[in-house]
């Protein structure tokens, strides 16, 4: 049986290392929440590649003393808690006091800060957690740390495990960005290889803060959302039931500030769009959940990412009552708005009484027909001469210019003479037979028409 042996500190800070700092985005995180427990309003993220080369964080908080920087970096050494009746009330984001001790022993760390209202500041090194160089300079308020060359030279092991830059640094961007989701008030800038990648505007408005991290195509599907229950009150925004996801990415929990998951929360957002989603599509939401700090412990996780209620019923009904009157009123918009008042119809005249169709129809009293109007006699103006009537067109003339109109030609009215007199014939005058003058003597003519008599064959 092999023997117990007591383990060197520098190994024990290895190994506590290995549970706080498991990629570059746990150092991004652990440091922008000690900007905002530091009191800062600004705080810029800056990184090169995945951020295990290079990754810098730099705030205008409270900043440190030479005698606080000094101690900073030791193993549960924190300005957060006091004694043990603070660790069952925690309002801060760190509290344990080893993010600093872990982050040093892995990395080349070089701090500068000065406290606020304080002539001048402190600058240092550490390699391996071990203080390098510590002397006075100038600087701005606030506190400057730079993280070089994470897992690189003590712990190649840790570094086999490491994804690519661009995999390792999107994990740092979404840890930034997870953060200012968690402070409105407080204004984010994540830069990556000199490139901006958000920026939060810091005005406490939770709307302008959603829409400048997450999108405005996220931010238009978005619904505000409010319930409490027994104390617990959770506020935000869902999504509409019809831009839902395919995966719940874009579901982000947080509690007192703090980003959370939580499988009692996912559970009682899904419970609420029951019947309104299809399968396989997911929510989105950014929901806030504030309750007294006694009634929530941080303290079950080593990189403080899951919680436990102590009443998980009441945050559950929360949440589910709160989703559920969010998506209600969705679905009826029109009856809770006022109905716009429509003007009254003026009545109108009364209609004029139907004609009987067996009485003959009254005369219709209609106004007197106009006078005719006669136009001038019309005249015919003698003939232009023939050199104005034709047009002319020059030789340099554009052959798609408008033709000049000519004008109508006028013609003379004909001369009106009078016809020539014909002879009137004389009737023909037949003599008229009478009584006294003899009969004419000559033979009658027979008529071509007459039948002439029908001859009898004689008998056989």
């Amino acid at each position: 049986m092999p023997d117990i042996q007591i383990l060197s500190p520098h190994l024990a800070d290895l190994i506590a290392a290995g549970e706080v700092v498991e990629r570059p985005a746990s150092v991004v995180k652990e440091l922008v929440e000690n900007a905002f427990d530091a009191g800062a309003r600004t705080v810029t993220v800056e990184l090169r590649g995945g951020g295990a080369t290079y990754l810098r964080v730099t705030d205008d908080g409270c900043g440190m003393t030479p005698e606080d920087a000094g101690i900073a970096f030791l193993r549960h050494a924190t300005s957060k808690l006091h004694d043990a009746q603070g660790l069952e009330a925690i309002g801060t984001m760190g509290f344990r006091g080893e993010a600093l001790a872990a982050i040093s022993a892995v990395s080349h760390i070089t701090l500068t800060t000065r406290r606020r209202g304080a002539p001048s500041g402190t600058h240092m090194t550490l390699d391996a957690g071990e203080i390098q160089d510590m002397y006075e300079t100038g600087c701005p308020e606030g506190t400057t740390m730079i993280v070089r060359d994470l897992f690189f030279y003590n712990t190649p092991a840790r570094r086999k495990f490491l994804k690519t830059d661009r995999a390792e640094g999107a994990a740092c961007a979404a840890a930034a960005l997870r953060c200012a989701l968690g402070r409105p008030d407080v204004s984010v800038r994540c830069i990556r290889d000199g490139e901006e990648l958000f920026f939060s505007p810091g005005d406490n408005k939770l709307d302008s803060c959603v829409y400048s991290l997450l999108g405005r195509e996220l931010a238009k599907t978005l619904l505000p959302c409010e319930g409490e229950v027994d104390g617990v009150r959770v506020h935000g925004f869902i999504s509409s039931p019809a831009a839902g996801r395919g995966s719940r990415a874009q579901q982000h929990f947080f509690c007192n500030g703090r980003w959370i998951r939580s499988a009692a929360l996912q559970a009682a957002l899904e419970q609420a769009y029951r019947n309104t989603l299809l399968v396989g599509r997911f929510p989105a939401c950014v929901l806030y959940v504030e309750l007294s700090c006694a009634a929530v412990d941080v303290n079950v996780h080593p990189a403080k990412t899951e919680v436990k209620f102590s009443h998980e019923r009441a945050v559950f009904d929360a949440v589910y009552y709160g989703a559920r009157a969010a998506l209600e009123a969705e679905r009826t918009p029109a009856a809770a708005a006022p109905k716009p008042s429509v003007p009254k119809p003026e009545p109108a005249s009364a209609p004029a009484p139907k004609a009987d169709p067996f009485l003959p129809a009254a005369p219709s009293r209609s106004a007197a027909p106009a006078a005719p109007v006669f136009s001038g006699a019309r005249t015919y103006a003698p003939a232009a001469p023939a050199e104005e009537a034709l047009s002319f067109r020059s030789p340099t003339a554009s052959a798609f210019a408008a033709p000049r109109v000519m004008p109508p030609p006028v013609f003379p009215a004909p001369a009106r003479t009078a016809p020539a007199a014909q002879p009137v014939p004389k009737p023909a005058v037949q003599p008229v037979q009478t009584a006294l003058e003899p009969e004419s003597t000559e033979p009658e003519t027979p008529s071509p028409l007459a039948r002439a008599p029908r001859r009898r064959r004689p008998p056989a």
